[in-house]
């Protein structure tokens, strides 16, 4: 009961929800960029959703099937095919032992999620099944997938109840793309009202150094009242940075547990999903949400995906 990767893509990892509980201890708290694909990745399979799953990044993997499982794809078009003819994304599909799937370069979107009914039998570090490259912890022998690895299923799944239905719309996908919302804080008050201004109303593009830790953006510097030097103090998920360049960082899932940079703003966790999404060269802007309702947006959110488990559930 597993898959052998023949090729494993750009950079391939296994990962969950996250490793919470570690940042006091030093460890990035890792997990899937794209949490919402990796959820209903999850869900389509009828795993729980903080099953491990593959996040394959920029081109997808090439595997092959020595037993029948059910698999789910979600998150980027990477044109999946198995045994040379096109697949679905966001459907549970059955493979049959034998079988090559192969992906492709992302065709929209920057990172692409597999679930494998049944789950991965990867070993649990520290509550987490997510790979934490710079540490080598955790995920499969704590590093990117290699060509000739052999991932484990935990149990045998070749069909699930129901299957058919086990699929959803992209057009029902939560997303939104026009704006990447933001709460401002906790240190806005260390940049200039123009410094804001610019933050808000300016188009960024992401930078080419762009990758798990923080998505670097280009475009107008933001202006500080005098030095974004901060003393050293927590980072959240989401954590908008203006180093001394004046040019945004969005801390990531594998962002450091600390740092010394003023934050002008938070990202919402509702939109870390379509930001995990955005390639090298997008463009995106930023839009202020206070808290009350940034907390509507996350409650409607979970709200989503409560009722498409549930409705999971009667299909």
């Amino acid at each position: 009961m597993s898959m052998k990767i023949t090729f494993p893509g750009a950079l391939t990892t296994v990962q969950d929800l996250g490793r919470f509980g570690s940042m006091r201890f030093g460890f990035p708290a890792s997990g899937a960029m794209d949490t919402d694909s990796a959820r209903i990745a999850n869900l389509l399979a009828d795993n729980d959703e903080r099953e491990a799953v593959l996040e394959m990044t920029m081109l997808g993997i090439k595997a092959s099937f020595d037993s029948d499982c059910v698999i789910v794809l979600t998150g980027a078009d990477m044109t999946p095919e198995i045994n040379g003819e096109p697949i679905p994304m966001y459907a549970a599909l059955e493979v049959r032992a034998g079988d090559i799937l192969a992906l492709s370069a992302a065709k929209s979107g920057l990172r692409c999620y597999m679930a494998v009914s049944g789950g991965f039998d990867i070993p649990s570090v520290m509550g987490s099944f997510s790979t934490n490259l710079k540490c080598a912890v955790g995920g499969f022998n704590g590093r990117a997938l290699k060509a000739g690895d052999v991932l484990d299923f935990r149990t045998q799944q070749d069909t699930l109840f129901g299957i058919s239905a086990r699929r959803l719309e992209e057009d029902e996908i939560p997303r939104h793309d026009e704006f990447i919302r933001v709460v401002l804080g906790p240190q806005d008050d260390y940049f200039t009202d123009e410094g804001v201004s610019t933050f808000l109303s300016q188009v960024y593009t992401l930078s080419n150094a762009s990758d798990r830790m923080g998505v670097r953006l280009e475009g107008e510097s933001i202006q500080a009242k005098a030095k974004s030097d901060i003393i050293s103090d927590g980072i959240a998920l989401g954590s908008v940075q203006i180093p001394a360049s004046g040019k945004p960082i969005i801390m990531m899932a594998d962002r450091q547990t600390t740092g010394g940079y003023a934050k002008i703003a938070t990202v919402i966790s509702a939109d870390i999903p379509s930001l995990a999404q955005k390639k090298p060269g997008d463009s995106i802007r930023f839009k202020a949400v206070d808290i009350k309702q940034a907390q509507k947006i996350y409650i409607a959110h979970e709200r989503w995906f409560r009722n498409f488990a549930v409705s999971l559930m009667r299909s």
